[in-house]
């Protein structure tokens, strides 16, 4: 089925997502859509799902005019889609998510034997390896997405869409994917692979379209370098590395031990973690998202509710401190959602730049605030973050997010630090502000701060880190050099002890890997 969108356009208010957007996608083909994150793919996507109408444009298949009113009329037409998000019911079986909304019966009653007949073949087929009866809630999050996979399938889905389908996978759950979509190409399902990560492009595109802003900008063959393709994203030329001299670790000032955090009902979500910093050295946490990295960092900063065992900054103990204590002794905050949790997106710029210190005699004179003061500071970081706004007095929601980012580091990296913590530092930024948030967090490195990282970008985790503390299941399976090899990490994600991590690595390399190895530039930290 070749598929093809021509002149969609698609808008919010004043802000047009998609601009006159053409894309043909070839029968039997992976078709990457590369973009940074709010180019409009998702979009794009959906409209082509029939979650959003275009507002003008047209959608063919087989070069005959396709109407969407909903998924359903796209499913009818051979158009299946994989959320970023899953769309499963964690206490149903495979089989009964997989049939949702469009059960199998039997008399009258639902025919759960066809359901999972139907998983059977389709898994066998594909080697997608997924047991029909297993509950949803027990499969590791790689299963999960086969399962969406299957679900896309079972209703003869020519066309699939998978939107940023590597985010919550590790590198060798990625590779495993990988083998399912060339099954799936062989078969003669064209794939839309939707991502901005470009080692993965490279390792399985047959085709690369570059969408900026809303606009095509581009297309790209898979050999092409990442800087050429990072360029096209970006509309510059932008470093894909991070410049930094090795550290120059001083002493240990931050000591975990034993720390314990439980969830409301009970679970030790952080379980038994030691962990050091040393002044001048950038420890990252690597792991899948929700394997405790979360509720790690806010136990220290205080966020934490039941929380055991001890976290002893520069000798101070922090646990059972509130967390105005806790940033008082000098701990830096970057919280992983900038807009619930480090901005007020009603203040202005200049109050949110003194959110933590308005009881400063600085910017305080009684009970009321120093607005001359106010303005004094916020004009000068607004300067030496290059925030992009028009004055302090602008409402922070109203900026972009790098921007937003900019204020929420600027605020907490412009006073002396004991301890910098910075959870998914980049998320949903654009390269040009990945780069100065990189850079900021290497100078405060450089400036003798030890500096503690969380992300789920392990290109981000091997670009900034000195040392790399693996968490699976709320525990630190170990922590390795900074230069660790990628797949050895990705094995420590999934559970896999260091020693033995090395060894399965060295037998099995990451086909992403092989792919950037032989397109011979896999210099610099790709995006």
């Amino acid at each position: 089925m070749e598929l093809a969108l021509e002149g969609i356009t698609k808008r919010f208010g004043s802000l047009v997502a998609n601009d006159a957007i053409d894309l043909v996608v070839a029968p039997g083909e992976v078709h990457c859509l590369l973009g940074e994150n709010g180019a409009g793919k998702s979009t794009l996507m959906n409209v082509l799902y029939g979650l959003y109408r275009p507002d003008e444009g047209r959608i063919l298949v087989d070069g005959r005019p396709l109407e969407l009113t909903g998924p359903g009329d796209a499913m009818a037409a051979g158009i299946g889609m994989v959320h970023q998000h899953f769309m499963l019911v964690p206490v149903f079986t495979v089989a009964e998510n997989v049939v949702l909304g469009n059960e199998p019966t039997k008399g009258g009653f639902l025919d759960l034997a066809t359901a999972r007949r139907r998983v059977r073949e389709l898994s066998d087929r594909y080697g997608l390896a997924v047991d029909p009866d297993a509950l949803v809630e027990d499969l590791p999050v790689g299963v999960q997405q086969r399962v969406e996979i299957i679900k896309a399938l079972v209703r003869d889905a020519e066309v699939l869409i998978l939107d940023e389908p590597t985010a919550v996978l590790t590198p060798q759950e990625t590779d495993e994917l990988i083998a399912i979509m060339r099954q799936l190409t062989a078969a003669g399902t064209s794939i839309v692979f939707i991502t901005h990560k470009l080692r993965e492009v490279r390792a399985i595109a047959d085709r690369i379209t570059v969408i900026r802003r809303g606009k095509v900008v581009g297309s790209a063959d898979p050999t092409a370098p990442e800087n050429e393709l990072a360029a096209l994203m970006v509309g510059r030329s932008v470093s894909l590395g991070v410049e930094k001299v090795p550290a120059a670790p001083g002493e240990v000032t931050v000591q975990v031990r034993d720390l314990v955090v439980r969830d409301a009902a009970g679970t030790r979500v952080v379980d038994g973690v030691d962990l050091d910093i040393a002044r001048g050295e950038v420890l990252a946490v690597a792991g899948v998202q929700g394997n405790g990295q979360t509720e790690l960092t806010e136990a220290i900063v205080g966020l934490q509710e039941d929380v055991s065992g001890s976290v002893r900054l520069v000798g101070q103990e922090l646990v059972g401190r509130s967390t105005r204590q806790v940033l008082e002794a000098g701990v830096g905050f970057v919280p992983e959602d900038r807009t619930h949790d480090g901005l007020v997106g009603s203040f202005s710029i200049e109050e949110n730049l003194v959110l933590d210190r308005h009881r400063d005699g600085a910017f305080a004179r009684g009970t009321a605030m120093d607005r001359a003061a106010l303005r004094r500071n916020a004009t000068e970081l607004i300067a030496q973050y290059d925030v992009r706004a028009s004055g302090p007095s602008v409402a922070a929601g109203t900026l972009s997010g790098g921007n937003q980012q900019k204020v929420v580091l600027a605020r907490e990296l412009s006073r002396p630090l004991q301890l910098f913590i910075a959870s998914q530092p980049t998320r949903g930024l654009d390269v040009g502000s990945i780069e100065f948030v990189h850079r900021r967090i290497i100078a405060e490195r450089d400036a003798g701060t030890p500096v503690l990282i969380v992300s789920t970008e392990l290109d981000e985790v091997l670009a900034l880190a000195d040392r790399i503390a693996v968490m699976y299941r709320g525990k630190v399976v170990g922590v390795v050099p900074g230069g660790t090899d990628r797949d050895v990490l990705g094995l420590m994600m999934a559970g896999v002890p260091a020693a033995e991590a090395a060894q399965q690595a060295a037998a099995h390399p990451s086909e992403v890997e092989a792919a950037a190895a032989e397109a011979g530039d896999g210099e610099g930290t790709p995006v």
